[in-house]
């Protein structure tokens, strides 16, 4: 898979199982240097477990790294056992917090 942005339904998205019939239209990932990055993902059913499905099949084949998550993402990051860490991102002056986990092996 190609490094950039991953939308719903695309080819990179359906290898994901990231579709519109569980997450919601706007939502996006990214691919860059071996992680999928999870900027804004919204599921179209609570309690469904779509995120936890997209998280185990993403992390088959990279890490997943979500940067700045809401206190609501940062609550599932905490359970799953991602680490805070901090990175430099374009376009800001300061690091930003981004949680990580890396791919199972």
């Amino acid at each position: 898979m190609k490094d950039g942005i991953i939308l719903l339904d695309t080819k990179a998205g359906k290898e994901l199982g990231f579709t519109g019939d569980k997450f919601w239209y706007g939502s996006y990932l990214w691919k860059k240097d071996g992680y999928i990055y999870v900027s804004f993902i919204q599921s179209r059913e609570k309690r469904k477990k779509h995120l936890s499905k997209l998280f185990d099949t993403i992390l088959k084949g990279y890490g997943i790294k979500v940067p700045t998550p809401s206190v609501i993402m940062k609550a599932i990051l905490i359970k799953k056992d991602f680490e805070r860490t901090e990175e430099c991102s374009e376009g800001y002056p300061e690091n930003v917090e981004v949680w990580v986990k890396e791919k199972t092996k």
